[in-house]
């Protein structure tokens, strides 16, 4: 039997819809076609740039969240971007898992050049990431919160003054409620708000493996509690739901480095890091795209532009009361 999973994107001011449909008569000037990725776009070098990107973004994010690079896909990911200085930042991943298998990959981005290259593009890559990883869908919360990490820092700045505003008006999600979903809530917003906070808390305090192998057991037991035990030494969703609002209410700080140390000992790491099945008369010799920015730390995903950004973002004051809907 096959399942379909379409990993959903959105991003401020493109917030009012689940998934944006690009308009049927909007015409694409230009292609361009990579190992893994075939790109349309209104020009020639806006598609190269999107497609070496997305390249790019595959082979780092793979590295970072799984250990190793993926394989190459036996059919290219079609890309379809609709790009303009002010469309709304957005976009959609649709792929089919069978029988241990992922493939037909779509993807639709949009929003201005900039937007499209440091968030939605970095977002879906990581959904596919995932995919090729777990070959079976994730909880919602977990899947978007992660790929909303790898985010430019403006947009997660703004996931987290929408966070502010959901826990203060009521619509927070109870984390057994939270974890339990696994399709997109009616309410999508906080999902994707308190998903990226959550899967920020965790990763600050364990890294991106350790992520990635705390969903891997949460699947495949479907005890998230004992997951959660195993590898962050909390034993109760309720529990991490009260550490995590604590965290959030005093400003999201850094974990002392006292906290990784405490953690409990993962068991030995071994990546599995796989697309469709591979093809094995393609050519392994393509060459490397070209590197958006330097591959120190986060810099291979991130311009340095990013990081002053960030510094220059405003606090948001967490004074008020926060409710978590029962």
């Amino acid at each position: 039997m096959q399942f379909g999973r379409t990993a959903l994107r959105l991003l401020v001011p493109a917030l009012l819809t689940l998934c944006t449909i690009l308009p049927l008569g909007s015409l694409q000037a230009a292609g361009y076609r990579t190992a893994n990725f075939i790109i349309e776009a209104p020009t020639e070098q806006l598609a190269r740039r999107i497609g070496d990107a997305a390249e790019q973004y595959r082979h780092d994010l793979a590295i970072e969240w799984v250990g190793q690079p993926l394989p190459r896909w036996s059919r290219p990911c079609p890309i379809t971007a609709q790009v303009a200085p002010a469309l709304g930042a957005g976009g959609a991943t649709s792929f089919v898992f069978d029988r241990g298998e992922v493939f037909n990959w779509t993807m639709t981005i949009q929003g201005s050049e900039e937007r499209v290259l440091d968030s939605v593009l970095p977002h879906e890559i990581t959904h596919t990431i995932f995919a090729s990883h777990f070959r079976q869908p994730l909880p919602r919360w977990a899947d978007e919160g992660a790929c909303t990490t790898v985010e430019h820092p403006v947009e997660r700045a703004r996931q987290h003054r929408m966070l502010i505003e959901f826990l203060r008006t009521g619509r927070g999600i109870a984390f057994p409620e939270m974890f339990a979903m696994r399709e997109y809530p009616a309410d999508v917003l906080p999902l994707y708000s308190q998903g990226y906070s959550l899967a920020r808390y965790l990763i600050e305090r364990g890294g991106r493996r350790r992520y990635v192998a705390f969903v891997g057991d949460g699947l495949a037991t479907d005890n998230w509690a004992a997951a959660l035990g195993q590898h962050y030494g909390i034993n109760d969703l309720g529990r991490l739901q009260t550490i995590w609002l604590d965290w959030v209410k005093h400003g999201c700080p850094a974990p002392p480095a006292a906290i990784a140390a405490a953690l409990p000992s993962p068991q030995a790491w071994s990546p599995t890091a796989r697309g469709q099945s591979p093809d094995p008369t393609a050519s392994q010799h393509q060459p490397r795209p070209q590197r958006l920015a330097t591959t120190a730390g986060r810099q291979s995903i991130y311009a340095m532009q990013a990081q002053r950004t960030q510094r220059q973002l405003p606090e948001t004051s967490t004074a008020d009361p926060f409710i978590i809907r029962r």
